[in-house]
């Protein structure tokens, strides 16, 4: 997926999940895997999709990664929304 479609990324209702869970605080794909009906590796693919739009971090700690929020990935977000809240006149 290119830099530029966050929009794609965030379609996706697991997506929209893995995000929701971290924008409580950083965790591994282990903890998040536990909280959706989907395998691990399906995480980590999922995962990698908000790694590439820019929507998450990854660090490592050791042998795990641990994912965060990454909020300059969704300030691209936000300023095309706001857009459409301003008066156009």
């Amino acid at each position: 997926m290119i830099q530029s479609d966050a929009f794609m990324a965030i379609a996706d209702s697991n997506r929209r999940h893995l995000l929701e869970e971290l924008r409580r605080g950083p965790k591994t794909v282990g903890e998040m895997a536990e909280g959706l009906p989907i395998s691990r590796p399906a995480v980590s693919q999922h995962l990698k999709v908000l790694l590439d739009t820019g929507l998450v971090n990854a660090s490592s700690r050791g042998t795990r990664r641990i994912y965060s929020i990454n909020a300059d990935g969704f300030l691209k977000l936000n300023l095309w929304l706001d857009q459409f809240w301003e008066d156009p006149n």
